[in-house]
């Protein structure tokens, strides 16, 4: 799993984010509320988890080009 430049930096704001939901549902199951915890868990899990595997209306395009030139332009290793 290669990250570019962008996805790292969108990685690192997502986690800036998730990581106190995150923290804040494993303080909520020590505390014996396990509903709400483990709903904060899987929130923070969710926040990190589903814009790698959903595509985005604005992924759309680069998807689109990265089509567009694998056809025309061939890796060295898969000529052979």
């Amino acid at each position: 799993m290669r990250l570019g430049i962008l996805e790292m930096v969108g990685l690192a704001a997502t986690l800036i984010f998730a990581i106190p939901v995150g923290g804040f549902g494993l303080t909520l199951l020590a505390d014996g509320q396990t509903v709400f915890g483990g709903a904060m868990l899987l929130l923070a899990v969710l926040m990190v988890a589903l814009p790698k595997f959903l595509t985005m209306p604005q992924d759309i395009p680069s998807l689109a080009a990265e089509k567009v030139i694998g056809g025309v332009a061939k890796d060295p290793d898969e000529e052979e």
